[in-house]
């Protein structure tokens, strides 16, 4: 094997160990255990490495696995699965996504979009099967300070609140919403609810069960997710919203899986569109959104690319800075 093989599958191994201590641990041990033995199991990592290099995450590796064997995967399952059932893995891999559509992200942007004039329109950039887009549906509680949706059924999404956290007095009045996907997932397929699932970590069960009420309620009423790409296709959609309504991007967890570059473009798009843009993003994805200690599992929320609060990767705390909240 060349030097840039075995470079390759030094760094496809270092990733799995990275993930496994920087994202698994503390919220799924199954993850990070299998992480770990990943990076030591030379034909895994054979595998990931002969992959692009955009489908090589482990997210979307153990979630194709999970989809394939009807559970969890375990080192011995997944290495079975590797020799054995290659090509079928390889297809699932090839033409899933990591659209990890947690509900709980809704509790981050309330607190903003409860402030803005209303009645607001929404778009979610990259919004998988537009659980995000349900914010008057859900009912929330921040640390004993509770608010009702509109459907009794909907889940509770619970988001323990830090600093001076301005709580939305009242759920925001949404006049039109509307979600933009590269592959948008159907939450009346059959298959599309069973990726979804598998997104969900091992030990996580508080997750499942909110995501199964979620995909209940919008099953009820889907919201409209189209399918198009956020650089090439985001101007038409914000055309066809409503007049008289404050108008408002947003995105959480998405430009991660786009190039920086391709950022770069997203960013000045957005800015020109003359809308509200609140983004949720890992730190540093997005300029001026840097954080001194790197840490895998939080969000910078921003808006119009002003840091206004740090939260947990899947919505479960949120802690406002100091300043004012709007701009």
């Amino acid at each position: 094997m060349t030097q840039a093989g075995n470079d390759l599958l030094t760094t496809v191994a270092q990733s799995y160990r990275v993930f496994a201590r920087r994202e698994a641990r503390g919220r799924s041990a199954a993850y990070e255990a299998l992480a770990e033995s990943v990076a030591d199991d030379s034909a895994v990592v054979d595998f990931i490495a002969s992959l692009p290099p955009g489908k090589r995450q482990p997210q979307l590796m153990f979630a194709a696995a999970r989809y394939l064997l009807g559970a969890p995967p375990v080192i011995g399952s997944l290495g079975d699965l590797v020799r054995r059932y290659g090509a079928e893995l390889t297809q699932v891999i090839m033409t899933r996504r990591t659209q990890t559509n947690e509900p709980a992200r809704c509790a981050v942007l309330l607190p903003v979009l409860a402030g803005l004039p209303q009645p607001i329109a929404l778009i979610d950039v990259g919004a998988s099967a537009g659980l995000t887009l349900l914010f008057d549906r859900y009912s929330y509680d921040y640390g004993g300070y509770r608010l009702a949706g509109l459907d009794p059924d909907a889940p509770t999404l619970r988001c323990q609140p830090r600093g001076q956290l301005p709580l939305p007095p009242r759920l925001p009045d949404i006049a039109w919403r509307a979600g933009l996907d590269l592959n948008p997932l159907d939450v009346t397929n059959h298959d599309d609810v069973r990726w979804l699932s598998c997104l969900v970590w091992p030990g996580e069960s508080d997750r499942a069960q909110r995501l199964a009420a979620a995909i209940a309620s919008a099953r009820r009423d889907p919201p409209p997710v189209h399918r198009g790409d956020l650089l090439t296709d985001l101007p038409a959609l914000v055309a066809r919203a409503p007049e008289g309504a404050t108008l408002v991007v947003y995105h959480t967890s998405v430009l991660y899986y786009v190039a920086a570059d391709q950022r770069e473009e997203f960013v000045r798009t957005v800015r020109g569109l003359g809308v509200v843009w609140l983004s949720s993003e890992a730190p540093g994805i997005l300029p001026g959104t840097g954080t001194p200690v790197r840490d895998e599992l939080q969000c910078v929320l921003a808006r119009d690319g002003h840091p206004v609060a740090r939260a947990d990767s899947h919505g479960t705390w949120l802690h406002w800075l100091p300043g004012p909240a709007q701009r």
